[in-house]
């Protein structure tokens, strides 16, 4: 599959096979499964429960959007990029792992805050090499199938040991929380031993020379961009688009677990349910990034941005885990792609050699998008004391992206 590929692109590609563990097991599955067990046996409403997930997650969040635009600018300095990505990438890591020593609900929550600062921080200059290992013509097929292969390896396989020790650790003396905290090592380990590619193989090619107060040159370049955005008026406008409807991917992949837990589906379900995601999103994120070729990189974009409003209204009306299970297949068939073909569409638009810059401020846009959607979520839910009203307003994120997208993004050359 990966025969046309560069050693560089394929050791890209399999940082995402890395971390993808923490997408599923940290993020979307077991660990919201197990932070409402332990909230639930303090007293906590499942309401409220989720309530504090979202608000969690929108404070991290906020602590990310704020670095982000300011490491990005540093990183764009020769050697500074794999630097900030070591760091970031070994806070994540390490805090995941220390995950596996706390009963206390507000405990698990603290420091998974910080497991997200270091995954969301490492990935803005991850997701900035890509223009350092690939070509422009290049570009959707490695950022896709670097999703693609996070999917059927980093977050299946792990995904898969970790579920078969929280349904059948009892049989070999296992309990249930010492199968759950067994699962945040393994994604720990996953993440680092599958990371050592990245770090051996792929090289800063596009950056500026060092020079004297690095700090202060890297503010006023941060603040002359800002200023001379007009000069960039196609990137701006797609990263509007791209702040709204990437809100509402985020949101969905952060509540989609404790909203079914909240509304009656069983844990058993939940776990399998996003097994079948992982799967199915194979095969579908290289779909996109095939169809792409054909009818454009903005069409495959309003594609999942229609799948997602749809997502939204079944999630509201969802009553059985039948129903969650054809929420969680048609997650899968649009999750990887959107996400695959924004960063590959916006590293085409950049200038490569402010790329560090200019995928701060893409993250940027993405990560205060996830502080919204999550606290939308969780004061919806909260006022009304109902999460089905939370989950319909995340509609409103696609509706608003998908509007920007088709009105005032220009059309790519396929389109």
């Amino acid at each position: 599959m990966l025969k046309n590929f560069t050693k560089a692109e394929k050791s890209w590609m399999f940082y995402d096979w890395a971390n993808s563990a923490y997408s599923v097991v940290i993020t979307a599955a077991i660990l919201p499964i197990f932070f409402k067990t332990l909230a639930k046996n303090s007293g906590i409403s499942p309401n409220m429960a989720d309530s504090y997930w979202g608000y969690a997650n929108s404070a991290a969040t906020m602590i990310v959007a704020i670095l982000a635009p300011i490491l990005g600018t540093v990183g764009d300095y020769k050697g500074k990029k794999m630097q900030f990505f070591k760091f970031f990438f070994i806070l994540g890591a390490l805090s995941t792992a220390a995950l596996s020593f706390t009963d206390q609900w507000m405990a698990l929550l603290i420091i998974y805050m910080i497991t997200v600062v270091g995954f969301s921080s490492a990935n803005i200059f991850y997701d900035a090499f890509l223009i350092d290992v690939t070509t422009e013509e290049k570009m959707d097929a490695v950022s896709s199938y670097g999703f693609a292969l996070g999917y059927i390896g980093g977050s299946t396989i792990p995904f898969v040991i970790s579920i078969g020790l929280v349904l059948f650790g009892s049989k070999i003396g296992i309990s249930s929380s010492l199968a759950v905290k067994m699962s945040f090592m393994l994604t720990a380990i996953w993440w680092i031993v599958f990371s050592i590619p990245m770090l051996k193989n792929v090289k800063q090619i596009y950056y500026i020379e060092r020079e004297k107060d690095i700090i202060k040159k890297s503010f006023l370049r941060l603040y002359n961009t800002f200023t001379n955005i007009r000069q960039y008026k196609k990137v701006f406008v797609f990263l509007l688009a791209y702040f709204f409807y990437i809100d509402g991917v985020h949101t969905i992949i952060k509540m989609a677990t404790v909203y079914g837990d909240s509304v009656g589906v069983g844990s058993n379900s939940l776990l399998l349910a996003l097994l079948m995601t992982q799967i199915v999103a194979f095969p579908f994120a290289i779909i996109y990034g095939k169809l792409s070729k054909k009818v454009g990189t903005k069409t495959m974009l309003l594609v999942g941005i229609a799948i997602y409003i749809i997502i939204c209204f079944v999630g509201y009306n969802m009553k059985t885990a039948v129903e969650f299970w054809i929420l969680a297949l048609l997650v899968a068939t649009s999750q990887g792609g959107m996400q695959a073909l924004s960063r590959s569409y916006y590293g085409k638009m950049i200038p490569k050699e402010k790329a560090n810059e200019f995928f701060g401020f893409y993250d940027i846009f993405g990560k205060f998008a996830a502080i919204m959607g999550p606290a939308l979520y969780a004061m919806f839910s909260q006022i009304t004391g109902n999460s089905r009203y939370g989950v319909l307003s995340v509609m409103l994120l696609f509706v608003i992206g998908g509007t920007i997208m088709i009105f005032a993004v220009p059309n790519d050359e396929k389109a």
